[in-house]
């Protein structure tokens, strides 16, 4: 039996930020600084970043007088996520209709939501169900805390339902706001891994119909010793991102290991792979993936794409890139590939529906 990736809807905010914020961060610091912040900025590859948070008034930033961070100290935790149980569904909610036609509510027997960004109960998977009118009985999976590498997780997980029960049309679905976490920060590590992130959702159909990517077997590596260099923590003032400028130096190393290598292309040489979905955690990431598997430079075009167009949208991003493949179409064999907390790999080989 296999499963197939059907359609892909995404969605952004219509708020861009990554201007702001590139101001903001260069405020922070000490005037030495700067122009090392500020060459690292140019060459991210970014050029938006979107959010959900609104404008101050005035139109300006939230970090403006009148705007949500304008206030000393920044706000709470707890008026972060109030903030998050509003529009994490809201932006879900663009994302699944951003499916058009091929969503169909009454279809829909299993539902999985993927998001490290907030939390609130009833969870968004709750609130999705009851504002899509999925059935009462609809099942419910949500993969919460996993990072960037959880729309994997959320998919594979849909690739085992189908698998195990033909008729399943399974709506899988990732959220994110990443922008209701900017903390106090005067260092440039933190600041650069604050540069990254934006806001995003995607809604996905997964199913047995024969259309669109057919989902293969998936593949997961944790790296040794690498616990500390991904970290996402709860804090009094959001949630604390710690990404260590150590990370694409493990991840070139760790694809240049023919054991590892292999795991993380599902057992075939990179060459043999026409398509790659790889999740745009960064310029260095993505270079540090292209460098270590010898990959042109074109293969990994959708992800650099994604990255400039919409940052890095933690568990959303990879379905962006997807996203790109679908409307394509997928002649050959492909490799999905994210990296996250851990510091882990998970990723699955996809190919053509038929």
């Amino acid at each position: 039996m296999t499963a197939y990736l059907n359609a892909i809807g995404t969605a952004v905010p219509d708020h861009d930020i990554h201007a702001a914020f590139i101001g903001w961060a260069e405020d922070q610091l000490d005037p030495r600084k700067q122009p090392l912040f500020s060459r690292m900025a140019g060459r991210s590859g970014i050029a938006h970043r979107w959010s959900v948070l609104p404008r101050a008034p005035g139109g300006g930033s939230p970090i403006e007088p009148g705007g949500f961070y304008a206030s000393d100290p920044l706000p709470p935790t707890s008026a972060r996520m109030a903030l998050y149980g509003k529009a994490a569904p809201a932006l879900a909610m663009k994302a699944v209709a951003a499916l058009g036609d091929a969503f169909e509510p009454e279809a829909i027997t299993h539902l999985v939501v993927a998001s490290c960004t907030g939390f609130t109960a009833p969870g968004v998977d709750q609130m999705l169900a009851a504002e899509l009118g999925l059935s009462p009985g609809v099942e419910r999976l949500l993969v919460g805390f996993m990072g960037c590498y959880a729309a994997v997780t959320a998919l594979r997980a849909a690739r085992h339902i189908v698998r195990s029960e033909p008729e399943a049309r399974v709506l899988v679905v990732t959220v994110e706001l990443c922008s209701l976490h900017l903390r106090p920060m005067d260092e440039i590590e933190p600041l650069l891994a604050g540069l990254l992130f934006g806001d995003g959702a995607a809604a996905a159909l997964v199913s047995g119909a024969p259309s669109g990517i057919a989902l293969g077997g998936g593949f997961s590596a944790t790296l040794e010793r690498s616990e500390t260099l991904i970290t996402w923590t709860i804090g009094d003032q959001g949630f604390v991102m710690g990404l260590s400028g150590e990370v694409p130096g493990r991840i070139a190393a760790a694809l240049a290991d023919p054991e590892t290598r292999l795991r993380l292309t599902g057992g075939r040489a990179p060459e043999a792979i026409d398509h790659w979905a790889v999740h745009a955690g960064g310029r260095s990431i993505l270079d540090a993936v292209e460098h270590g598997l010898g990959l042109p430079a074109e293969a990994l075009a959708d992800s650099r794409e994604v990255l400039h167009d919409f940052g890095n949208m933690s568990s959303a991003t990879l379905m962006f890139v997807l996203a790109h493949a679908l409307r394509r179409g997928v002649t050959g064999p492909g490799i999905a590939l994210a990296f996250g907390p851990g510091l882990a790999a998970e990723g699955f080989a996809f190919g053509p529906a038929a």
